[in-house]
C-alpha cells in the first residue's frame, strides 16, 4: 500500500513538472517550413529573381513608420517580389506614445498598403517606447492592431524581441494576436522560457544574413504555415485614411546633355540607384528621350533619416572615412562593410553612405569640419537632440534660427553644425 502511495506521488510530481515545462515553453505553432527575409530601404535595390532562386519563399516589406514616413523602396520591393512569385507581407514601425497617435499611425499604414495584395498577415513592429508605461504600451499596441484589422479585414500579428515578449506585452494581447519573435541564439533555449505567448509563427534568427541578390546584410526568418492569410485579396482604400507622403517614383525623360551623375544630384539620389532601378547596362550611355524611374522622397544632401535601422550620410568635399567614423562613433570597417567600399581611401562628394542606427545611439562630439543634419523623429526634443550630439541647446537654436524651442515636428531637418 505504501509503495502504491509513493508511486502515485512520483507520477503526480512527474506530470506536474511536465505541465509546468509546457507552460513555460515558447515553441513554433507548427513546423518552421518557410524560408524568409524582411527588408526595407536599408537593403537598397534587390534582385528578387536571385533571391527566389536562393530558396527564399517569404519576404516581409517595410511599408511605413510613424504618421508620415513611407519606405522609399516599398513599391519597388512589392512589385518585384510579387513578379518573382514570392509571398509578401507588410510591416509598420510604430512610434506612437499614446492611443490617439496609434490610431493615426494605423490609418497611415493602411493608406500606404491600400491597393496592394498581401499573402501574409500584416505586422506591427513595436520595439521602442520612449518612457511609456507598460499598461499604456499594451493599450497602444492593441489600438493600432484593432484599427488596422477594422480597416483592412486582415489578420495582424506582433513582432517583438524576447525581452519585450517576456516583460512588456501582456497575456491578454498574446491571446488575441500571434507572435513573430526576434531571437538570435539557440532556439532550444526558448523551450524553457516563460513569455506571454506559448507559441510563435515566425522567428527572425539573425540580422546579418547573406542572400544572393541582396547587397550586404539582411534579416533572415523562418515561418510556420500560420503566417499566411486565409484569404488573399487586395486591400481597399478607406476614405478615413491619411494620404501618404509622396514617396512614389517619378518618370524623368532624359534631355540632350544629361548624364546620370547630374540627374542623380538633381534628385538627391545616386548613380548606382538609378542604374539598379532602371536596369541600365552602361552608366555612361543614356540618350535623349529615354525614360528613367526616380524615387522622389530623397531629401537635400546631409544626414537623412530613412526609417528605422540606418541613416544616410552624404559625403562632402574634404571628408574622409576616418572623420565620418569618428562623428558616428563607429569603426571605418563598419562603414566599409555596410557600403561595400573597395578602397577606403577613395570616397567622393555626393556619395551616400549607410550607417546603422544601432551603432549611433551615443554620438561623439561633432567634428566642426563636417556638416551634419538630423531629421526629427516623433518624441524628439531639442534638448534631447543637443545632448545626443554633444552640443548645447542654444547652438541648435542659433544654427536653425528657431524661435520656439518647444515647437519642432517629425520630419523637420535640424542643422547640427
Amino acid at each position: 500500500m505504501l509503495k502504491k502511495f509513493i508511486s502515485g506521488i512520483i507520477i503526480f510530481i512527474f506530470v506536474f513538472c511536465i505541465q509546468i515545462n509546457h507552460t513555460y515553453a515558447l515553441t513554433p505553432e507548427s513546423n518552421l517550413n518557410y524560408q524568409g527575409i524582411d527588408v526595407s530601404n536599408w537593403q537598397g535595390y534587390i534582385n528578387y529573381k536571385e533571391v527566389r532562386d536562393a530558396g527564399i519563399q517569404v519576404v516581409y516589406i517595410k511599408a511605413s513608420q510613424g504618421t508620415n514616413i513611407k519606405d522609399a523602396y516599398f513599391n519597388i520591393n512589392y512589385e518585384n517580389a510579387k513578379a518573382n512569385g514570392l509571398s509578401v507581407g507588410f510591416y509598420h514601425y510604430l512610434t506612437a506614445r499614446n492611443v490617439e497617435q496609434a490610431r493615426e499611425e494605423a490609418n497611415f499604414f493602411v493608406s500606404v498598403i491600400s491597393g496592394k495584395t498581401p499573402d501574409c498577415k500584416l505586422v506591427l513592429d513595436y520595439e521602442t517606447f520612449g518612457g511609456v508605461g507598460r499598461q499604456e504600451i499594451n493599450n497602444i499596441a492593441r489600438t493600432f492592431m484593432e484599427r488596422v484589422k477594422e480597416l483592412t479585414n486582415k489578420e495582424i500579428i506582433l513582432y517583438s524581441d524576447l525581452s519585450n515578449a517576456r516583460n512588456t506585452f501582456d497575456t491578454s494581447l498574446a491571446e488575441d494576436y500571434d507572435l513573430w519573435i526576434a531571437y538570435y541564439e539557440d532556439r532550444n533555449y526558448l523551450t524553457n522560457i516563460k513569455t506571454s505567448w506559448n507559441t510563435y509563427i515566425g522567428i527572425q534568427y539573425t540580422d546579418r544574413g547573406r542572400v544572393n541578390g541582396i547587397k550586404g546584410n539582411v534579416d533572415r526568418d523562418l515561418y510556420t504555415k500560420e503566417i499566411f492569410l486565409d484569404e488573399v485579396s487586395e486591400i481597399t482604400h478607406n476614405s478615413e485614411n491619411t494620404n501618404p507622403i509622396n514617396t512614389e517614383s517619378l518618370e524623368y525623360i532624359v534631355q540632350r546633355g544629361d548624364n546620370l551623375s547630374a540627374i542623380a544630384k538633381k534628385y538627391g539620389t545616386t548613380v548606382q540607384e538609378l542604374v539598379n532601378i532602371n536596369h541600365i547596362q552602361n552608366p555612361d550611355l543614356i540618350y535623349p528621350g529615354e525614360k528613367l524611374r526616380i524615387l522622389t522622397n530623397s531629401t537635400k544632401p546631409g544626414n537623412e533619416e530613412r526609417g528605422t535601422g540606418s541613416i544616410i550620410y552624404t559625403v562632402h568635399r574634404g571628408n574622409t572615412l576616418s572623420q565620418i567614423a569618428k562623428i558616428y562613433n563607429v569603426s571605418i570597417e563598419h562603414i566599409v562593410e555596410l557600403n561595400d567600399i573597395k578602397n577606403p581611401n577613395l570616397i567622393y562628394p555626393g556619395q551616400k553612405l549607410r550607417i546603422t542606427e544601432s551603432n549611433i545611439t551615443d554620438l561623439s562630439p561633432v567634428d566642426n569640419t563636417i556638416q551634419v543634419y538630423y531629421v526629427v523623429k516623433s518624441g524628439d526634443t531639442l534638448y534631447g537632440i543637443a545632448k545626443r550630439f554633444g552640443i548645447t541647446l542654444n547652438e541648435i537654436l542659433q544654427y536653425n534660427n528657431i524661435k520656439n524651442p518647444n515647437l519642432i515636428y517629425p520630419g523637420q531637418t535640424i542643422k547640427i553644425v
